[in-house]
């Protein structure tokens, strides 16, 4: 009995060894990079479809940006596309991008400087995975301008007088 627990738990460490590490000490990799990705909810607004079709991800349009844009009182901003972002740098470049990066809505930047370098590293390494660049998503619309694409209205509504 004893002999069949000592291998039972040999190999559930074992097991724990191979999953990818979180954190400052893991290794960075493109398959770390993924995980960060779909956690961090990067796709949710960075791939175009990605919440309509139920967290299916489509190659072609992961992390390549949005042309649905986000309007509330800044004006109306668009999900950049992530694959020229990180074709623009080198990975120690993309590093200081992203823990810098200071966005307007709904972008919260914020939770990027809070991110652990390695996953940071990793998360290039995915995006360079995905393939070709593409195309940029639409630019900045001011507040007060009319954007030409489909966007989604992100505001609070105006509370009455109490």
């Amino acid at each position: 009995m004893r002999h069949s627990f000592i291998v039972t738990l040999a190999a559930a460490c074992a097991a724990l060894t191979a999953l990818p590490a979180f954190g400052d000490d893991a290794v960075p990799s493109a398959e770390r990079g993924h995980v960060v990705a779909v956690v961090s909810g990067c796709h949710d607004c960075h791939s175009a479809g990605y919440p309509e079709s139920g967290g299916i991800l489509d190659p072609a349009t992961a992390l390549a940006g949005s042309g649905v844009g986000f309007r509330g009182p800044w004006g109306t901003t668009y999900p950049s596309n992530l694959r020229l972002v990180a074709a623009e740098r080198d990975e120690a470049g993309f590093v200081k991008h992203l823990s810098t990066l200071k966005t307007l809505p709904p972008m919260p930047y914020f939770n990027l400087h809070a991110m652990p370098e390695t996953d940071i590293r990793s998360l290039f390494l995915y995006i360079r995975s995905l393939g070709e660049p593409g195309e940029p998503a639409p630019a900045y619309v001011p507040p007060g301008e009319e954007p030409t694409t489909p966007y989604i209205v992100f505001a609070p509504p105006t509370m009455p007088a109490g």
